[in-house]
Formats: C-alpha cells, sequence, structure tokens
C-alpha cells in the first residue's frame, strides 16, 4: 500500500486508525516517522514519504516518534492472509526465530537461501531479516524498559541483544534517547495527573518485575533473571472486534489444567524457548488486557506473538467484513456482529492433537480425552493464582503413550499415534511458517485424517484465513436456516464469492447457534 501515496496521504490527513501498521509516514523534513493516526498536525505532503515497515523507516535513518508510538501498530494483515515465502517470515521473525537462530536459521525453515530471503524481504519491506528483528527487539526493549525496574543491563539481553553496547546504540538511533532517559521519561508520564498507569503510552504497565540477576565478573556476558516475572500490556487491533464467538471458543473448549476461564480473563499456559509461562487475556472496548507471567524474560517478545495470533489480533475485520457483507445471506450476520476473528492456537502441534480427540464426539468428551493426557504426560508448571498445573504435553512426550491405555476406538488411536509419531519425529512440521498447500496434503496422507480434520487444522492452527469446513454439522444447520445449500459440494461452490474470508465466514455461520462456543463467558 506504501506505493499509493495518494491514498497514503488521504489516510494521514483523516488520522484514519484503520491503515496502522499497513504503512508508515516518514517526514523528511523532521526526520520522525509516525502510524497514520498519529495525533499531530500533519505534516506537508511534499515533506512525507511512506514506507512499508517500522525496520525501513529505521534503517532510512528515521527515529520513532515519541506521540504516535509507531513501534506499537498492530501487525500488517498482509502476513495473516499469505503464505508466500516472505509472509512466513515475517511470521517467523514475529515469533523470535531470528533472534534464536540467526538468519539462516530462517532461510533453512523457509527452504530458500539466505540471499533469496534478504531479497524478497527487501523488495517488499525495504529490510532484510536482520532489520525486522533489529525493530521488534527495540520495541521490547523499550517496553521492559518503560514497564519493569529491571536494570538496564537485564533489559538488553532480555529483549534479545547481543550486548549491552549494541542495545545502548540501537535504543538511541530508533527513539533519540538513551535507555535511562527512557525511563526516566516514561516515570514522568505516569506521575502526571490522570496519567497514572499510562506509561507506555497506554500500552502497558509494570504489574511486578523479576528480580535482578547477579552480574558476573568485568566483562562476562549478563544473562537476564530466571526469576519469574509478571508484565501487564495492552495489545491493540484493529477495531472492531467482536469477542463473543472468539472467547466462548477458547473458554468452552478449555483443558482442565493448561486452560481456564476465570474473572472476565481467558488463561492459559505457555510452553516457550527459554522457560514457561501463564497468559491472561480479557476483552475490553478498545484493546486486549494481556497478563503475562514469565519464568524468563527472553520470552516476553515470543509470548506476545503467540498471544496476538491466538486472538487473530492482526486481522483486517473490515476487508473481511466488506466482501462478507456483500453476499445478502451473509449481510445481517456482519451487520448484528462485525468484528467476528478466528480463534486460533498458540502452539499447532496442540492443536492437531486435541483436534483428532474431537472428532466425532462432543466439545465435553473432546476435553476430558485431553485432560487425560495432560494430567498423564504434561509437565507440571506453577500458577502463582493456581487453576494452572500443567502445559499440554508436547509430541516427544506423547510419542512414549500406550494407545491401550487410551479410552478412543481402535481407529481413532491409530490415528493419534500416527499423527504424535509424525510430530515427534519431524516428518510432519505444524506451525506459523507451514506452507498451507504441503501441510493439507501432509495431513491428508495421514489414517484417519479426512477433510473436516484437515480444514480444521488449517483454518485454528496454520492460520489460513480461507479454511472452509462445509461438512461440519454446525455448518450445515447455518446453511438450511440461511436457505444456503447444505451438501458438502453445494455449500463449497456457494461460498467461492467468500474467498479469501471463507475462515471468517464460517465463524459467522457458526454464531447463527446457541452453543457456549458463541457466547462470551459470564
Amino acid at each position: 500500500m506504501h506505493t499509493d501515496t495518494e491514498r497514503c496521504v488521504r489516510a494521514v490527513q483523516s488520522k484514519d486508525p484503520r491503515f496502522d501498521g499497513w504503512f508508515f509516514t516518514a517526514v523528511l523534513t523532521t526526520r520522525i516517522y509516525c502510524r497514520p493516526s498519529c495525533p499531530g498536525v500533519p505534516p506537508k505532503v511534499e515533506n512525507m514519504t511512506f514506507l512499508p515497515s517500522a525496520a525501513a523507516c529505521q534503517q532510512a535513518g528515521f527515529r520513532a516518534c515519541k506521540r504516535c508510538r509507531p513501534d506499537t501498530s498492530p501487525g500488517s494483515p498482509e502476513w495473516n492472509a499469505r503464505a508466500d515465502a516472505v509472509a512466513r517470515a515475517m511470521r517467523l521473525i514475529r515469533d523470535g526465530v531470528v533472534d534464536r537462530e540467526g538468519v539462516p536459521g530462517l532461510a533453512r525453515r523457509l527452504g530458500y537461501s539466505t540471499r533469496q530471503i534478504e531479497r524478497q524481504l527487501n523488495a517488499e519491506l525495504g529490510a532484510g531479516p536482520l532489520a525486522l528483528a533489529r525493530a521488534q527487539r527495540a520495541q521490547t526493549a523499550r517496553l521492559l524498559i518503560e514497564t519493569t525496574a529491571l536494570p538496564l543491563a537485564d533489559v538488553a539481553f532480555a529483549a534479545g541483544f547481543a550486548s549491552v553496547r549494541t542495545f545502548n546504540g540501537t535504543v538511541r538511533e530508533v527513539f533519540a534517547l538513551a535507555p535511562s532517559e527512557l525511563r526516566e521519561r516514561a516515570a514522568r508520564t505516569a506521575a502526571r495527573p490522570g496519567r497514572a498507569g499510562a506509561a507506555f503510552d497506554g500500552t502497558a504497565h509494570l504489574a511486578a518485575a523479576g528480580t535482578p540477576s547477579t552480574p558476573g565478573p568485568p566483562g562476562t556476558p549478563t544473562t537476564p533473571s530466571a526469576a519469574p516475572g509478571t508484565i501487564a500490556l495492552r495489545l491493540p487491533y484493529r477495531a472492531p472486534l467482536n469477542p463473543d464467538n472468539l472467547f466462548g471458543h477458547l473458554a468452552a473448549t478449555a483443558v482442565p489444567g493448561v486452560e481456564e476461564w476465570r474473572d472476565g480473563a481467558y488463561r492459559r499456559t505457555l510452553g516457550l524457548p527459554f522457560g514457561t509461562g501463564i497468559a491472561s487475556l480479557s476483552p475490553r472496548a478498545d484493546h486486549i488486557a494481556c497478563r503475562l507471567t514469565l519464568t524468563d524474560l527472553r520470552d516476553l517478545t515470543i509470548a506476545i506473538s503467540r498471544c496476538r495470533w491466538l486472538l487473530d489480533l492482526d486481522a483486517d475485520p473490515e476487508a473481511v467484513d466488506e466482501l462478507l457483507a456483500a453476499d445478502p445471506l451473509l449481510a445481517p450476520l456482519v451487520a448484528k456482529a462485525p468484528g467476528r476473528r478466528v480463534p486460533r492456537t498458540v502452539d499447532a502441534a496442540e492443536f492437531a492433537v486435541r483436534a483428532v480427540l474431537g472428532q466425532q464426539v462432543s466439545t465435553a468428551a473432546a476435553r476430558t480425552h485431553a485432560a487425560r493426557l495432560v494430567a498423564a504426560h504434561g509437565e507440571p508448571v506453577e500458577d502463582p493464582e493456581g487453576g494452572l498445573t500443567h502445559l499440554f504435553p508436547a509430541p516427544a512426550a506423547l510419542a512414549a503413550l500406550d494407545p491401550e491405555r487410551l479410552a478412543l476406538p481402535r481407529s481413532r488411536r491409530t490415528t493419534l499415534t500416527t499423527l504424535v509419531s509424525a510430530l515427534a519425529d519431524g516428518s510432519l512440521a505444524l506451525g506459523v511458517d507451514s506452507d498451507w498447500g504441503r501441510a493439507r496434503a501432509q495431513l491428508a496422507a495421514l489414517p484417519g485424517f479426512g477433510p473436516w480434520t484437515v480444514e480444521v487444522i488449517a483454518m485454528r492452527a496454520l492460520g489460513d484465513p480461507d479454511a472452509f469446513l462445509p461438512s461440519d454439522l454446525g455448518m450445515r444447520r447455518a446453511a438450511r436456516g440461511l436457505g444456503l445449500p447444505h451438501t458438502p459440494a453445494a455449500l463449497t461452490a456457494r461460498a467461492a464469492r467468500w474467498r479469501p474470508w471463507r475462515a471468517y465466514a464460517v465463524q459467522y455461520l457458526w454464531a447463527t447457534d446457541d452453543h457456549p462456543v458463541n457466547r462470551l463467558p459470564a
């Protein structure tokens, strides 16, 4: 979009928040970059240039606006609607792969050379993978600087920087302030009348911080504390957002010990690269309130990324609803409750296992089967608030289970054990970087995997916005009620006009049924 100058200028002059994250406005005279909805006076048209990413702005020598905080914009919805190499690379970078495995690790996961990945990302985003990961590290660093009492050396390594020197230089370059100055500025802002708790410009505030680590001898790299810390955040999204089916689905299908709905929040355990975590997510009028309890703050970036993915917060509801409302049979559903999202998962392998357990049984029965696996094979975790007890077992832990101990039909046991074996040995890889077509073909080749199971995994675990479930019982009931064709072939043909947003059409059709998954819990 950043190449359409006239459209970008209109968005900036109207301060339209719908375009936040789609592009960034770089001001040639002040050398700052802003989100389109920046509350400041719009610059003259001749002083504006438009870039596709915050990383491209930083690489071109622009610094982040202190007023509109462009580094906290929702992510571009483009990466959720595509499955090409660039989109998969962006999802992996957001998931912290470059910080953990470097650019060679990113290229290896995508099946390309590092040179090809560099070229494609530079062509579309104006920055390579290192610059994109650096921009993400800078955002995480600012969050920790302004919302925790951690020593700045600990902040540097928790945000993913290799050294304190690199951390200091990056923060100065991106935000035009030293880390200590950022912290002082945030404290002054929070202390202003009417601004208490508004640190990080309303995007996050401190609930409690992890204890500082003890530095080693001079010259020894400092590592972040492993002591648990709890950070409260506001996760932005593009309005509208309808929480009913989103949180209703997560709460109604919650696996005891791993997930729960408590005091207006969906809570669940997280298995993360450096430790474990617990996420608490609550819908609010203009954001999602997120509280993360982490055993290692180096996992902060990936935990935020997985929570955003789980709730589909980078979606573009205006584009989705506009297309679906063009169908006269769906238009009343969209008008009644716009902004439905697709409830996803924090772990694609976990969801695939749960999809098999849920084949041809009720929601309650699927939860019971999953809870038994968790109790027998899940890794215990400590929940300061009580209620959550385990991580969902990883494929490697489930690979050793005795199928005869599963209270499932023999054919379902075979399906489950075959899936677990494929996930454990790496012959089947499911994740945000999956090629949707290839993953579908691999799943369909497994015994017991029919179209419904394949498509529900594609929709909720892989994030394909065009996944479709024409054979689903709830879909067929909704189709009959609306006067749509209700046989799978006829419904699929009719749904062609809903592409590429058929997964969202599924949410609107499911919502016609009076089922707990469609209601925000009390």
